[in-house]
């Protein structure tokens, strides 16, 4: 699992996991987990096809033996392995050793390992002692014509190529290339050994990565093993597992912290076996207008916002992004070989979606995986939203209740007339596919005459003083859990009490539950928010002076110059840039502005 720490980030020799000292004196070791791997067969286009960057779970020199206690279990289906978690651990112990200029004094496990596989060459540490010979066939560079690079390890780096002639003729293959120089031990050279001989023995099983061959030359081990990249369809059935559970513990007031392929699990080898998460080593408890602000996560799959030291659930479905970016194309969206490479890469870059195969992906797919990797964590999707998506509509899939409803509404209710009238011009902007998870979510609260409207039912978990009786009570406490409890998710109820006097029909619970943010970052923003002031200029807009803004905003008077150009001069109402600007309240900009 990935690490955490509280006040520092150190960097690892490790291209997939966050180290750093945690708070106080404790300090956060990176710990070797053990994972099992099944992997599917995957596309074959001889046309277009890219590989999954990840290396071998077994790379020469730093991946233990596999213990025969470990829980037998389909992983995450990819192209390529994850990486080793021993690969911090090894790698600095043999920086440690002078990499290879001194003996390793081993252990009797290591010796008995180094003689049982044959990897031998004396009993010293040394290089020049070491026969990396491995017996091999010598003809790679006849048989394969090897292509553009798509991942790199410790040890060695993956590259694409197509047979030259034989059987594998113009077929897409993807190929490890494992320096020598780098086999400094007889214990990488038996790794090496190892994990030819693990691939050629469970190579055939519908799920598991096809090994071709091995081949070797003065300088290299080369493994042969097929390419390909997921389906989109076959990409939408994982897609959907996850958003599944990730919607439930959202729900309950839950981060995981540490999303990735390792992290979940197939329970058993049939294709349409169901998929659990795992390792909650990372997850914590979050109220709803909490933020965390310790890092944590593994370097992939961090969400921006975590390296800025604040964020909620919102870095989850960043990760999840990241995901579906790996199965659409088979390569990660933000990549370096070193891990402050890598932040710098989710900090300031942007995905690639222009190189094969994305032209080929669909719009909705590319659309989805966007939404997601928003370095703007307002703007991005919910689990809940995400699975009412275009892309996902063939799927039916069950929608989840989503707590962002909640607070979208409690923000509302506290709302002014002017803000209320304004988010009522917009929700009559929307057309049928974004109103679809709004009429999810309005039919999971069970309103009655088409109305969320109160009724004489008391919440189970509330005690026997607390009087809060409303339908959206009702249908969060049919959720209620310990963790829910503990993550004092429920809280946001008790700031719902003006619902106790009104009813609230579909058309103003759409002006309540939109996320302006998660609107603007729609392709057809633009012509979303015109249709919207249209609506506005003919039912909501009056005039209002800037001091009256700036109170509504509760924006200091210093600031006042700011809303300058948000009212018209000829009739003294909102302009279109003051409306939108309206709509979500003074932005970051405005503030850093305001201070100075």
């Amino acid at each position: 699992m990935g690490l955490c720490c509280s006040k520092s980030v150190s960097v690892v020799n490790n291209n997939d996991s966050i180290a750093g000292p945690g708070d106080g004196d404790s300090t956060s070791v990176p710990q070797p987990k053990p994972t099992v791997t099944v992997l599917p067969t995957p596309q074959a286009d001889s046309s277009s096809f890219t590989l999954s960057p990840f290396p071998s779970p077994l790379p020469a020199g730093v991946a233990p033996s596999p213990s025969p206690a470990r829980t037998p279990g389909k992983k995450f289906r990819w192209p390529l392995p994850p990486p080793s978690p021993a690969k911090p651990i090894m790698s600095a112990i043999m920086k440690r050793l002078g990499s290879g200029k001194e003996k390793w004094k081993r252990s009797p496990v290591a010796e008995n390992k180094q003689g049982g596989g044959g990897g031998g060459g004396g009993g010293g540490g040394a290089e020049s002692e070491l026969n990396k010979n491995f017996g091999y066939s010598k003809n790679f560079a006849t048989k394969f014509e090897v292509g553009k690079e798509v991942g790199r390890g410790h040890f060695g780096h993956t590259c694409w190529a197509k047979g030259r002639k034989g059987e594998l003729k113009g077929l897409p293959v993807a190929v490890k290339i494992i320096s020598k120089a780098k086999m400094t031990t007889a214990l990488a050279i038996e790794d090496v050994r190892r994990e030819v001989k693990i691939l050629k023995a469970l190579s055939g099983h519908k799920h598991m990565i096809k090994f071709y061959d091995a081949f070797e030359d003065a300088n290299s081990v080369y493994i042969i093993m097929e390419g390909g990249r997921y389906t989109e369809e076959d990409a939408k059935t994982v897609v959907l597992q996850i958003l599944s559970v990730v919607s439930f513990f959202h729900l309950q007031g839950v981060v995981h912290r540490d999303l990735k392929p390792e992290n979940f699990l197939f329970t058993t080898r049939e294709d349409d076996a169901l998929m659990k998460v795992i390792d909650f080593g990372l997850s914590d408890f979050i109220r709803s207008d909490q933020r965390l602000n310790d890092i944590v996560g593994s370097a992939y799959y961090v969400a921006p916002e975590v390296l800025h030291r604040s964020y909620s659930v919102e870095a989850d479905m960043w990760s999840i992004g990241v995901i579906v970016y790996i199965l659409l194309c088979g390569s990660r969206p933000f990549w370096a070989r070193s891990e402050s490479g890598i932040f710098r890469s989710v900090l300031r870059a942007d995905p690639n979606f222009d190189d094969s195969p994305w032209p080929s992906v669909s719009p909705e797919a590319k659309d989805f995986v966007k939404r997601l990797l928003n370095k703007d964590h307002r703007k991005r999707m919910t689990a809940a939203q995400a699975l009412t998506h275009p892309w996902l509509h063939d799927k039916n899939c069950a929608v989840p209740l989503d707590i962002l409803i909640y607070k979208l509404v409690k923000s509302y209710l506290r709302a002014t007339p002017l803000k209320r009238a304004a988010l009522k011009a917009l929700s009559k902007a929307l057309n049928e596919d974004q109103l679809v998870y709004l009429k999810a979510q309005f039919r999971l609260l069970e309103p009655k005459d088409d109305c969320v409207s109160f009724s004489n039912f008391k919440a189970p978990w509330l005690s026997h003083d607390d009087k809060i009786y409303c339908e959206v009570v009702q249908a969060l406490t049919r959720h209620v859990s310990d963790a829910m409890t503990e993550a004092k998710v429920l809280d946001i109820l008790n700031l719902m009490e003006p619902l106790l006097y009104k009813k609230m029909a579909f058309e103003e619970f759409c002006a309540a539950a939109i996320s302006v943010y998660q609107l603007e970052a729609l392709e057809e923003w633009e012509s979303i928010a015109t249709t919207a002031f249209e609506h506005f200029e003919k039912e909501g807009n009056r005039v209002i002076s800037v001091e009256e803004l700036a109170q509504e905003m509760n924006i200091a008077p210093s600031s006042y110059s700011l809303l300058n150009d948000w009212i018209r001069s000829s009739d003294e109402k909102l302009s279109f840039l003051g409306y939108t600007k309206y709509l979500h309240g003074v932005t970051i900009r405005s503030s850093n502005t305001r201070r100075r």
